[in-house]
C-alpha cells in the first residue's frame, strides 16, 4: 500500500515538474518573440505567404461552419421565442450570440485544429528531418523565418476570419428564419445593425487577437521543440491542438470576466 502511495506521489510530482517546466519554456519562447519581431530584416515574403496559407485556405471551412451556425442557431432559438411571442427579437438575439461569443470561439477551435495542427506537423517535421538546423548552418535565423511570421499571421488573420465568419453566420439566420416566415432582407439587417453596439464588438473582436497568437505560438513551440523521431510530429501536432483548444476556452472565459468588471 505505501509502495502505491510512494508511487502516486512520485508519480504526480513528475508531472507537476514538467508542467512548470513547459510553463517555462513556453515563457522564454513567448518573450524570444516579441524580442525577434522588432528585430530587422523582416522576411515579408514568408509573412505574406503564411497569411495566404493560414487566412485564404481557411476560408471555405469558416465559410461552412459560419452559415451552419448562424441557421441552427436560428432554427433553434425559433420555437422558444415564439412561445413567449417574441419571434421578432430572433434577428437581434442571432446576432449578438453569434458576434459576443459563438463565431470567435467556434472559429477559433476551428482554426486551433486545421492551423495549429498543420505549423506543429510542418516544424516538427522540419526539426526532425534537421531542416532547422540546416538553415543555422546557412546563417539563417530559423526562429524569425518561422516563428516570427507563423505567429504573426495567425495573429492578424484568426481575427478576420471571425469576422468573415460574423457576416456569414447573420446571412445563415436570415435563411433560417425565411424557412418559416417571410422577412425582407434590408429590414432584417437593419434589425440586426440596431442591436449591435460597440461594446458588442469591440471586446469581442480584441479577444480573437489573443486567440490567433496563442493558436500561432502553441503551435510553433510544439514544432520547433519536438524531440527527434518520426513519432514526435504527430505528437506534436496532436499537442498543439489540444493545448491550443484549452487556451481559447481560458482566454475566453478571462475575456468575459473582464469585459463583465469594467463594460
Amino acid at each position: 500500500m505505501s509502495n502505491t502511495l510512494t508511487a502516486k506521489k512520485e508519480s504526480m510530482i513528475s508531472y507537476l515538474k514538467e508542467t512548470f517546466n513547459d510553463v517555462g519554456n513556453v515563457t522564454l519562447f513567448a518573450l524570444r518573440f516579441f524580442k525577434e519581431v522588432i528585430k530587422p530584416p523582416y522576411e515579408m515574403k514568408e509573412f505574406i505567404k503564411q497569411c495566404y496559407v493560414i487566412g485564404y485556405k481557411s476560408l471555405p471551412l469558416v465559410t461552412i461552419t459560419g452559415f451552419i451556425m448562424g441557421l441552427v442557431l436560428t432554427l433553434q432559438s425559433r420555437p422558444t421565442l415564439a412561445k413567449f411571442g417574441a419571434e421578432s427579437w430572433l434577428p437581434s438575439m442571432v446576432a449578438l450570440s453569434l458576434i459576443r461569443e459563438i463565431a470567435p470561439v467556434i472559429t477559433a477551435l476551428i482554426c486551433a485544429g486545421k492551423v495549429s495542427s498543420g505549423i506543429g506537423a510542418e516544424l516538427g517535421s522540419m526539426k526532425v528531418t534537421e531542416q532547422i538546423d540546416a538553415m543555422e548552418v546557412s546563417a539563417i535565423n530559423p526562429y524569425k523565418y518561422l516563428v516570427v511570421t507563423r505567429i504573426l499571421a495567425t495573429t492578424l488573420m484568426i481575427p478576420l476570419l471571425v469576422i468573415y465568419a460574423d457576416g456569414i453566420g447573420v446571412i445563415g439566420g436570415y435563411i433560417g428564419i425565411n424557412i418559416h416566415s417571410d422577412v425582407n432582407f434590408h429590414r432584417y439587417l437593419a434589425q440586426v445593425l440596431e442591436s449591435i453596439t460597440f461594446l458588442d464588438i469591440f471586446p469581442a473582436t480584441m479577444k480573437t487577437f489573443f486567440f490567433g497568437f496563442f493558436i500561432g505560438m502553441i503551435g510553433c513551440f510544439k514544432g520547433f521543440n519536438a524531440a527527434n523521431g518520426t513519432e514526435s510530429v504527430g505528437k506534436a501536432a496532436n499537442s498543439a491542438v489540444v493545448t491550443a483548444s484549452l487556451t481559447i476556452f481560458i482566454i475566453d472565459m478571462l475575456a468575459v470576466q473582464i469585459t463583465d468588471l469594467f463594460f
